[in-house]
């Protein structure tokens, strides 16, 4: 089975049981490093999620897993939060981050620039707008090549 579906196979196994249980399914990785083969499904929730629930979470997915088995090759599944500089991968997670600190990087520069970190001002399903220092930029939301929250130090 290639990558894609995997990742789609994954997603839906495991996406009745989050929202069942009030988590969000943030992204799912099917990687290989060195040569170990990852399963890595980041999952959230409002108010942050615990280690006992991604134990919780990785019961049931390993459970459905061994039950559908969509993967041939031996794997690792590693279930966690997305962590403090989260990815914001869809147009729901730009929308719920309006008014915090992101990082963002663009396929091509947009007003001389390619990275941008400031606040998120706001996000129409178009066009995302950060403010850096005083000023406003406008970035054409299918030109980010990637999105993410950013830490402030």
């Amino acid at each position: 089975m290639s990558t894609p579906k995997i990742k789609t196979a994954v997603e839906e196994m495991v996406k009745p049981f989050l929202d069942e249980n009030g988590f969000e399914l943030v992204d799912v990785e099917y990687v290989k490093e060195g040569s170990n083969w990852f399963l890595r499904v980041y999952v959230d929730k409002e108010g942050n999620i615990d280690i006992d629930e991604c134990g919780r979470i990785s019961e049931y997915l390993s459970e459905k897993l061994d039950e559908n088995d969509p993967i041939a090759e031996a794997y690792f599944l590693e279930v966690s939060s997305p962590g403090a500089e989260r990815p914001l991968k869809k147009p729901e997670d730009v929308t719920k981050s309006v008014g915090k600190h992101v990082f963002v990087t663009t396929y091509e520069p947009i007003g001389g620039l390619k990275e941008f970190e400031g606040t998120l001002l706001s996000f129409d399903g178009d066009e995302i707008v950060i403010e850096i220092g005083k000023k406003k930029h406008i970035i054409p939301y299918p030109k980010v090549a990637s999105a993410r929250l950013a830490i402030v130090f």
